[in-house]
């Protein structure tokens, strides 16, 4: 973690406090099978407590492939010949990367304090997304039809979610730097011919991920409290 850095460390994980009752924490680099534990944790506590705070993990991962609840698993092209481990988890969607250079974030949230609408949600994090690309140069913009976020017709965010009780898990996965090749082993999203990108393939600066969850951290500030009113799914001000 940078000196510049806005987010904190606190033992084993850094908590910088949003509005409350709102935390997000910067995780470093996690095992994908120790963040989804973390997040299965975390989860079950707010089951438990209606009171608890709403949560927002950010974090970058080993090199992993994923895939959503899906009896379909044709973006996996087999999966015998993958360079690096897969996991089925319990969200929306088809085969995906993740790996270093990649900011992965998970929002676990309280829908139930925010609409339980849950195509809202998914809208808010792509909204969300734009704006922080905006800020580095980047037009980006949904695709009808599809969820995630494009810059014209390459992919630089995927967004699988998953559900429990209203409460959510996973989130999103935005391509800073780094090498993108892993991509190539998979149909990402299930999406034939898809072309892959990163904020710094399209910017060509230099940008880290800490730096990247430094600035996001900054953006929820300008977000997060409008998502817990009722309807509110854009940013105040």
């Amino acid at each position: 973690m940078s000196s510049t850095s806005s987010l904190r460390r606190s033992g084993d994980l850094g908590v910088a406090e949003l509005r409350p009752p709102v935390e997000v924490s910067w995780l470093g680099r996690v095992n994908f099978a120790d963040a989804l534990k973390l997040q299965e944790k975390i989860v079950a506590q707010k089951r438990s407590d209606p009171d608890a705070a709403d949560t927002v993990l950010l974090l970058e991962h080993d090199p992993i492939y994923t895939i959503g609840r899906t009896p379909y698993q044709s973006s996996l092209r087999g999966g015998s010949h993958l360079p690096h481990p897969f996991f089925q988890i319990n969200r929306g969607g088809q085969a995906t990367y993740h790996g270093p250079g990649q900011l992965m974030g998970y929002p676990i949230i309280d829908l139930r304090r925010c609409g339980q609408d849950l195509h809202k949600y998914l809208r808010w994090i792509e909204s969300l997304l734009i704006e922080f690309l905006g800020r580095f140069g980047i037009e980006a913009q949904r695709r009808e039809g599809l969820t995630g976020v494009w810059v014209q017709q390459r992919k630089i965010a995927s967004i699988g979610v998953g559900v429990r009780n209203w409460i959510t898990m996973h989130g999103f996965a935005l391509n800073v730097c780094g090498d993108l090749s892993p991509f190539d082993q998979i149909t990402p999203c299930g999406i034939s011919n898809v072309m892959i990108t990163s904020i710094e393939k399209e910017n060509g600066k230099t940008v880290s991920v800490v730096e990247a969850a430094t600035a996001f951290e900054k953006l929820l500030e300008h977000w997060v409290s409008d998502l817990r009113v009722e309807g509110a799914w854009l940013p105040s001000g």
